[in-house]
């Protein structure tokens, strides 16, 4: 039963609960009156029956001491401006046990309550001080080793500690991705950067567990279990009891996962050194060994409340904050240390006073150095560019046997060939790209026997084997969880979205992880790709919505990603060496926009012209990173910018144009939709007298916009401009479709309203 508030100390009534813990421990170790037993040798166990040795047990409680000393430096600070985060690990400081267990080499997914574990993985290798490079992330200062002071993120380097921006479970499929990956190495002869009985880790809270897209990894790896894979995960579920202010039910955690098919449910106390130690051990180790996944129930606690920003007395009684504190593992740790005989109480009390004074000398001294003070700074790892190198690799072509050994004589080389329309173009290039890249995987729905929805990888997994190019399971999530976990791993993967409409279901995944890695770890990883996507519309009233998604606003919303949109084949070849290029130089995520429509095009202007086909560029010719093509260079009554679905439409356009007006018409293929290339718009625009920007896109939220902008900042909006874009609707099936989609009738009656 639960004392009454009339007798709760009137101390314990304090709404600063930091300060509150931090005088619980202290008085904790005074007060203290048990028999120590004798003192343990260092390989002895800390306490009978324990798997925890002496000295394991003494750099696992300096570690604990670390964590929970920058956490209440960082309460104190954080009001003097000197600090600037306040979500701490006090209660989970068992995690220390994680990482003594693990390699520094186990690649490291890490939840924000990683304190323990990142000071107890600092200790493998000498030389590196937890202490002071925590205090300049919290600083944020660009001296941080990580972020360069972008964020406070748990990462390192050298430590194989992967920095994570939100733990709300968007970490989880990449995690997956990654032990798939560490396995996948073998199977395609990849050299990888860490052991080959590596694992990853990954660590999330109890109340992330239920979000959809831990479900999907979870899932996921139970898929990969079931069918025999390896897929050595540690996925290592820090369960506290509560999400911010909401409670999980007791027991939920076992109960959801300790039967669940293809995930090892292991169990281990968190709170207690002595007993959990060795229950995190057979964990480890059972992963590791099996290669299976293999989830970690860990029991914390979490005291000092979600952030420093958390009030719970708020919200919670002094009874439930007073029992919560209770569990406080640092006061089972002192425990421990005083009744093994290791410590004295003013041992114990002097290593924590000594930890605080160091903390807030680091804290001191991280306040004092250089923070980020121009904008070229903070966005100078978002999107690196080395031009004259991606051009290089672009155009390298040095593996013409292994292309001679594919498709078979120099006849059948597909520069040899006569002209194809767009989907033999793209797969003559996956072809290509696949002798050039060793590395290089293609994964996604039906992409292997089948050849894809619209047989565009025909044939690779018969050229290439299916360790190379294999099909996934239904989820793209986890299709793109696994291109970055082949991406941390040294490969080159090429992920399909089979429609456009189905990334969304996935965009956090590029949004908020592959595309923000290079920016919060200060380009020291990153998450090269190239993602193909069947997207747009005009399928002659085909699939409705789902497979006629014109919404590529989502994709330009993203910093640091690249989109490119080709409309005819020779530009989708070369492009899609660009864009390898720049994922393998510069580790740059690309989106190419494949237009379905268009795959299958051969003629442009009547039936059996031929003219939208093309000759196969050879393998020595690429694009540059926001050229453009120009139709009708000559001309300036009339420039229009368009791109995909929208080029052939505005050819045909042109003619009519032409007829009616009697003006030259420019046509500009932009190709290159993020970053857009003001500059030849602008240039484009100032050679015309007229601008016309033909977007299939939505009208408030389509690529027309970004046009306009630059044709006005480059000081032509003056001239006569308008837009001729989709309507603010999903799109219908049927030929309904077309009623919602622009076309050439309205490009040609906007035109006549330029006069």
């Amino acid at each position: 039963m639960s004392a009454p508030v009339s007798v709760i100390p009137a101390r314990q009534k304090n709404v600063n609960r930091a300060q509150v813990c931090d005088e619980n421990f202290q008085e904790f170790v005074r007060g203290w009156n048990g028999r120590p037993s004798r003192k343990p040798a260092p390989d002895a166990p800390v306490l009978p029956g324990s798997e925890c040795t002496a000295a394991d047990f003494l750099e696992l409680f300096e570690s604990q001491l670390v964590s929970r000393h920058l956490d209440l430096m960082a309460r104190v600070l954080r009001v003097q401006q000197k600090v600037f985060y306040t979500i701490g690990s006090s209660g989970h400081e068992g995690n220390a046990m994680v990482a003594r267990l693990a390699r520094h080499t186990d690649p490291a997914f890490l939840h924000y309550r990683s304190g323990g574990f990142m000071a107890e993985r600092f200790r493998k290798l000498p030389g590196m001080d937890p202490i002071m490079d925590s205090a300049l992330s919290f600083a944020a200062s660009k001296e941080d080793p990580i972020s360069g002071g972008r964020h406070k993120v748990w990462g390192s380097k050298p430590l194989w500690v992967l920095p994570q921006t939100s733990t709300i479970a968007s970490h989880l499929p990449k995690a997956l991705g990654t032990a798939v990956a560490i396995e996948q190495a073998r199977r395609v002869g990849h050299r990888l950067p860490i052991p080959a009985d590596s694992i990853a880790i990954c660590s999330f809270g109890d109340a992330s567990s239920n979000h959809a897209t831990a479900q999907t990894a979870f899932n996921a790896a139970a898929w990969t279990a079931y069918q025999q894979l390896p897929a050595p995960v540690l996925y290592v579920c820090e369960d506290n009891g509560i999400g911010i202010s909401v409670k999980t039910p007791e027991g939920w955690v076992a109960s959801n996962f300790r039967q669940r098919p293809g995930l090892d449910y292991f169990y281990a106390d968190g709170l207690d050194i002595a007993t959990g130690y060795g229950q995190v051990a057979r964990a480890v180790e059972h992963c590791r060994k099996t290669r299976r996944p293999t989830f970690l129930h860990l029991r914390t606690t979490r005291v000092m409340g979600h952030a420093g920003t958390d009030f719970e007395i708020e919200w919670r009684s002094f009874e439930e904050l007073m029992a919560v504190e209770a569990s406080d593992p640092l006061l089972r740790s002192a425990a421990i240390a005083l009744e093994s005989g290791l410590m004295t109480a003013d041992d114990v009390l002097g290593l924590y006073e000594f930890t605080r004074v160091k903390c807030f000398a680091a804290a001191d001294e991280a306040d004092r150095r250089p923070k980020l003070d121009s904008l070229a700074d903070i966005i100078k790892p978002l999107a690196p560019s080395t031009p004259a190198a991606v051009a290089a690799e672009a155009v390298r072509s040095d593996y013409a046997e292994r292309r001679l050994a594919v498709f078979g004589s120099e006849a059948k080389l597909p520069e040899n060939q006569p002209p194809r329309h767009l989907a033999v173009l793209i797969n003559n290039t996956l072809h290509d790209l696949f002798c050039k890249y060793p590395e290089a995987l293609l994964f996604g729905e039906d992409v292997a026997q089948k050849g894809g929805v619209y047989t565009v990888t025909k044939g690779l997994n018969k050229a290439f084997k299916g360790a190379r190019v294999f099909n996934t399971l239904l989820d793209e999530t986890m299709i793109l969880g696994l291109a970055q976990g082949f991406a941390n791993m040294g490969m080159l993967p090429f992920p399909e979205i089979q429609y456009l409409a189905y990334f969304h279901n996935a965009c956090d995944q590029i949004r908020g992880e592959a595309c923000s890695l290079q920016f919060f770890s200060n380009d020291q990883y990153r998450n090269p790709m190239v993602m193909r996507i069947a997207s747009l519309g005009y399928q002659k009233g085909f699939g409705g919505h789902f497979h006629n998604d014109n919404s590529i606003t989502a994709l330009r919303d993203i910093p640091g990603l690249v989109v490119g949109c080709p409309s005819r084949g020779d530009d989708a070849a070369m492009m899609l060496r660009t864009m390898s290029a720049m994922a393998k130089v510069d580790g740059r995520v690309c989106a190419f926009l494949e237009p379905i429509a268009l795959y299958m095009t051969k003629d442009l202007y009547e039936p059996g012209d031929g003219l939208w086909q093309a000759t196969y560029p050879a393998p020595d010719q690429a694009l540059l990173p926001g050229e453009e093509r120009v139709y009708g260079i000559e001309a300036e009554d009339l420039v229009i910018f368009t791109f995909g679905n929208g080029v052939p439409m505005s050819l045909r356009a042109a003619r009519e144009i032409e007829k009616r007006q009697g003006w030259k018409v420019r046509v500009v293929d932009l190709r290159w939709l993020l970053p857009l290339n003001d500059a030849a718009i602008g240039r484009h625009a100032a050679a015309c007298k007229r601008i016309l920007v033909v977007d299939e896109g939505r009208r408030s939220a389509g690529v027309g916009e970004g046009i306009v902008t630059a044709v006005v900042e480059s000081g032509q909006g003056a001239k006569p401009l308008r837009r001729v874009v989709g309507a603010d609707t999903f799109t219908p099936l049927a030929g309904a479709a077309l009623l919602v989609l622009p076309g050439e009738a309205d490009i040609v009656a906007m035109a006549g309203k330029l006069t």
